[in-house]
């Protein structure tokens, strides 16, 4: 019965980050829309994908954790490690959650410290969905969820960047996707270590819960605050509440 069980995380989780991986070659598509649409769509993808972050850090991660671990100041304290962890990551390895392509008022790194930051907010990801799928089946999913919602903004953002970097579309599409593919490593190393190290998966969800928390108030919202236009903002509101509400569906569904 327990191998049962570890073979279905297995299989849940690699599918989960393969999806996630593949989620880098949308990038493509972008291409085929003119830039004054491509802002707007990201916009809104942005949009839901900070009401997804926040639904699943509220809905789902926070109430697992303190359900696991208590009311207790240990889980209080993950969760600011979680926010403490990503705005390290953010500032000195220069990672950043860039969902908007490449302009002249709006710079980036140079090619090779994107793919290298990359990499590494891809394998916490892997890592992040790896532990969740070690809580449990519908933790992971949603975790999955969340993880896609926030990716795909951002894979179109990094696929400008690499082009703007002068790389062509083939060279950019599949250093993109390589960089993607250390999710599928992350996810190895939780699954690996989460059932030797005690406490590893429970912890793991407020320092989850911290770190989606962070990625949607200090890189997604501030995005969004840029636009004045009335009507764009309540549509940006909208697709937020739509996040948060496919998130809330997923516990129902669940």
């Amino acid at each position: 019965m327990e191998d049962s069980i570890t073979v279905t995380v297995w299989t849940y989780t690699i599918l989960s980050v393969c999806i996630v991986s593949l989620i880098s070659l949308i990038g493509v598509f972008s291409l085929a829309l003119a830039r004054d649409k491509l802002q707007k769509i990201l916009l809104f993808l942005v949009s839901f994908a900070a009401g997804g972050l926040f639904g699943d850090a509220f809905i789902h991660l926070l109430p697992e954790a303190f359900k696991e671990l208590g009311a207790h100041l240990s889980a209080s304290l993950y969760v600011i490690s979680g926010i403490l962890i990503f705005f390290v990551l953010e500032k000195f390895i220069r990672w950043r959650h860039c969902h908007i392509p490449s302009s002249e008022d709006h710079l980036h790194p140079v090619v090779a410290m994107n793919l290298i930051g990359d990499g590494v907010h891809n394998l916490i990801d892997g890592m992040i969905i790896g532990a969740s799928y070690c809580v449990s089946i519908p933790i992971g999913i949603t975790t999955t969820v969340a993880v896609i919602l926030h990716e795909i903004p951002q894979e179109i953002g990094d696929f400008g960047i690499l082009l703007h970097g002068g790389l062509s579309v083939k060279k950019a599409l599949i250093f993109n996707f390589l960089s993607a593919m250390t999710a599928v490593l992350g996810a190895i190393i939780s699954l690996f270590i989460g059932p030797e190290i005690k406490g590893y998966s429970t912890a793991m969800l407020p320092i989850t819960a911290g770190g989606f928390i962070y990625i949607a108030g200090s890189d997604l919202i501030p995005e969004l605050q840029c636009e004045c236009d009335a009507s764009i903002s309540a549509m940006q509101f909208v697709s937020m509440i739509l996040g948060i509400s496919i998130m809330a569906l997923l516990v129902l569904v669940g």
